[in-house]
């Protein structure tokens, strides 16, 4: 598997290339938030390690280009000081972030768990049948959402929230077992990564996101999909 980093910084860009090519992935380096965003268009890769500060354009720019294009794992490295970044990233489609300074050998295991993740939704989705509650059409085989006649552009990890929602109608989920069933505990963000990816979601499939009618919060205990037939 082919593995793109992002980074402008010749040291750690070094250092996640060779504990990345010790565990059998095939990496590039680009250094320009530009250069990798043709490069991230073109396809190729299985996974991107993509750094926030870059020169060309910034990793916040980058992600939120390519995540309405291409459908690919980003995984955001950001410094201590870059929280709101972290959030901003969450917000435009990246699947998870890792903080400098990191671990290589957590680095590496954080790739093969979201690589794992993204081959189990992409190649082990149900292939029969449907879903149809609330005025959407999801068909997990074909990694689709129709909204009426139009189709609904989501990410792996929306689409995947989705599904297990609808899967599991009128059942609240609070923010801790939602993150558990999607993220998983290798992972080492927080269950506000789920609220992120809940609004962003909201904004795609509800006729009105802040009035949320198909996925409800339920205030003190999480977030439950409201099927209607």
């Amino acid at each position: 598997m082919k593995i793109l980093i992002v980074e402008d910084d010749r040291d750690i860009a070094m250092l996640e290339r060779d504990y990345l090519e010790m565990s059998d992935f095939e990496t590039e380096i680009i250094a320009d938030g530009a250069e990798a965003e043709r490069a991230i268009l073109a396809g190729g890769f299985d996974l991107v390690l993509l750094d926030l500060m870059l020169p060309g354009k910034s990793g916040i720019d980058v992600c939120r280009t390519v995540r309405e294009l291409v459908d690919v794992p980003i995984l955001m490295v950001t410094a201590m000081d870059e929280s709101a970044d972290k959030i901003r990233g969450l917000g435009l489609g990246a699947d998870d972030y890792i903080v400098k300074p990191f671990d290589p050998a957590e680095l590496v295991a954080r790739v093969r768990a979201h690589l794992a993740r993204y081959e189990r939704l992409t190649g082990s989705r149900h292939s029969s049948g449907h879903i149809s509650a609330s005025g959407l059409d999801i068909y997990p085989g074909e990694h689709r959402v129709l909204r009426g006649e139009e189709e609904l552009r989501l990410p792996n990890r929306e689409f995947e929230l989705l599904l297990f929602l609808a899967e599991n109608p009128n059942v609240v989920f609070s923010k801790e077992q939602l993150f558990q069933k999607l993220w998983g505990s290798e992972y080492v963000g927080d269950s506000a990564t789920v609220a992120v990816h809940i609004n962003r979601l909201r904004e795609k499939i509800e006729p009105e996101p802040k009035n949320p009618r198909i996925i409800e919060t339920v205030w003190g205990a999480g977030y439950r999909f409201r099927a209607e037939i």
